[in-house]
Protein backbone atom coordinates (compact mmCIF):
# COMPACT_ATOMS: atom_id res chain seq x y z
CA UNK A 1 0.00 0.00 0.00
CA UNK A 2 1.31 3.42 -0.95
CA UNK A 3 0.72 6.29 1.42
CA UNK A 4 0.99 9.90 0.36
CA UNK A 5 1.13 13.06 2.44
CA UNK A 6 1.10 16.57 1.03
CA UNK A 7 2.57 19.62 2.71
CA UNK A 8 3.65 23.13 1.81
CA UNK A 9 0.32 24.75 1.18
CA UNK A 10 -0.51 28.21 2.46
CA UNK A 11 -1.65 31.69 1.56
CA UNK A 12 0.21 33.96 -0.81
CA UNK A 13 -0.47 37.05 -2.86
CA UNK A 14 -0.82 36.92 -6.61
CA UNK A 15 2.55 36.66 -8.27
CA UNK A 16 4.01 34.77 -5.34
CA UNK A 17 5.42 31.26 -5.11
CA UNK A 18 4.91 28.09 -3.11
CA UNK A 19 6.45 24.65 -3.19
CA UNK A 20 4.29 21.65 -2.38
CA UNK A 21 5.75 18.36 -1.22
CA UNK A 22 4.33 14.88 -1.60
CA UNK A 23 5.96 12.42 0.78
CA UNK A 24 5.71 8.86 -0.52
CA UNK A 25 5.83 5.83 1.75
CA UNK A 26 5.30 2.18 0.99
CA UNK A 27 7.07 -0.66 -0.77
CA UNK A 28 9.82 0.55 -3.06
CA UNK A 29 8.81 0.25 -6.68
CA UNK A 30 5.09 0.25 -5.93
CA UNK A 31 4.60 3.48 -7.84
CA UNK A 32 6.36 5.08 -10.78
CA UNK A 33 4.00 7.89 -11.66
CA UNK A 34 2.97 10.71 -9.36
CA UNK A 35 0.30 13.18 -10.35
CA UNK A 36 -0.71 16.48 -8.81
CA UNK A 37 -4.37 17.45 -8.90
CA UNK A 38 -6.41 20.30 -7.48
CA UNK A 39 -10.00 21.01 -6.64
CA UNK A 40 -11.49 24.44 -6.10
CA UNK A 41 -14.86 24.92 -4.37
CA UNK A 42 -17.71 24.08 -6.70
CA UNK A 43 -15.42 22.74 -9.40
CA UNK A 44 -14.37 19.31 -10.55
CA UNK A 45 -10.97 18.00 -9.60
CA UNK A 46 -8.51 18.71 -12.35
CA UNK A 47 -5.06 17.44 -13.24
CA UNK A 48 -2.15 19.83 -12.79
CA UNK A 49 0.95 17.86 -13.66
CA UNK A 50 2.60 14.48 -13.37
CA UNK A 51 6.05 12.94 -13.27
CA UNK A 52 7.23 9.55 -14.49
CA UNK A 53 10.02 8.05 -12.39
CA UNK A 54 11.43 5.99 -15.24
CA UNK A 55 12.93 8.82 -17.22
CA UNK A 56 11.88 11.89 -15.26
CA UNK A 57 9.49 13.12 -17.90
CA UNK A 58 6.79 15.51 -16.82
CA UNK A 59 3.47 16.56 -18.25
CA UNK A 60 1.52 19.69 -17.33
CA UNK A 61 -1.92 21.11 -17.81
CA UNK A 62 -1.97 24.09 -20.16
CA UNK A 63 -3.11 26.35 -17.32
CA UNK A 64 0.12 25.85 -15.37
CA UNK A 65 2.65 25.14 -18.14
CA UNK A 66 5.68 27.37 -17.66
CA UNK A 67 4.70 28.32 -14.10
CA UNK A 68 4.79 25.00 -12.23
CA UNK A 69 7.67 22.53 -12.13
CA UNK A 70 7.48 18.99 -10.75
CA UNK A 71 10.61 17.23 -9.56
CA UNK A 72 11.63 14.25 -7.50
CA UNK A 73 13.83 14.25 -4.43
CA UNK A 74 15.14 10.71 -3.99
CA UNK A 75 16.85 11.49 -0.71
CA UNK A 76 13.62 12.68 0.89
CA UNK A 77 11.40 10.32 -1.13
CA UNK A 78 9.22 13.20 -2.19
CA UNK A 79 7.79 14.58 -5.39
CA UNK A 80 7.75 18.36 -5.19
CA UNK A 81 5.87 20.94 -7.18
CA UNK A 82 7.29 24.43 -7.41
CA UNK A 83 4.53 26.90 -8.18
CA UNK A 84 5.45 30.37 -9.37
CA UNK A 85 3.54 33.38 -10.68
CA UNK A 86 0.54 32.19 -8.73
CA UNK A 87 -2.86 33.55 -9.66
CA UNK A 88 -6.10 33.67 -7.67
CA UNK A 89 -7.41 31.01 -10.07
CA UNK A 90 -4.77 28.63 -8.67
CA UNK A 91 -6.51 28.63 -5.28
CA UNK A 92 -7.62 25.09 -4.48
CA UNK A 93 -6.92 22.02 -2.40
CA UNK A 94 -3.98 20.28 -4.00
CA UNK A 95 -3.63 16.51 -3.95
CA UNK A 96 -0.88 14.16 -5.01
CA UNK A 97 -1.74 10.69 -6.25
CA UNK A 98 0.16 7.56 -7.22
CA UNK A 99 -0.15 5.31 -10.23
CA UNK A 100 1.92 2.45 -11.56
CA UNK A 101 2.48 2.65 -15.28
CA UNK A 102 3.33 -0.49 -17.21
CA UNK A 103 6.24 -0.55 -19.62
CA UNK A 104 5.21 1.16 -22.83
CA UNK A 105 2.40 3.10 -21.24
CA UNK A 106 2.38 6.78 -20.41
CA UNK A 107 2.23 8.62 -17.13
CA UNK A 108 -0.64 11.02 -17.73
CA UNK A 109 -3.21 12.99 -15.76
CA UNK A 110 -6.23 11.22 -17.21
CA UNK A 111 -8.08 9.14 -16.48
CA UNK A 112 -7.89 9.98 -12.79
CA UNK A 113 -9.22 6.55 -11.93
CA UNK A 114 -5.80 5.15 -12.83
CA UNK A 115 -4.44 6.77 -9.70
CA UNK A 116 -5.06 4.28 -6.93
CA UNK A 117 -3.62 6.12 -3.95
CA UNK A 118 -4.32 9.69 -2.90
CA UNK A 119 -3.12 12.04 -0.21
CA UNK A 120 -5.37 14.12 2.02
CA UNK A 121 -4.64 17.38 0.27
CA UNK A 122 -3.14 20.74 1.16
CA UNK A 123 -4.84 24.11 0.76
CA UNK A 124 -3.38 26.81 -1.46
CA UNK A 125 -4.96 30.26 -1.35
CA UNK A 126 -3.84 33.05 -3.66
CA UNK A 127 -5.17 36.53 -2.98
CA UNK A 128 -5.35 39.31 -5.52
Amino acid sequence: VVQLAESGGGSVQAGGSLTLHCVISGPRGSTNCIGWFRQAPGKDREGVGCLFFGDGTTHYADSVEGRFIISRDDAENTVDMQMTMLEPEDSAVYYCAADFVLLGSLCRLAPQKNYNFWGQGTQVTVSS
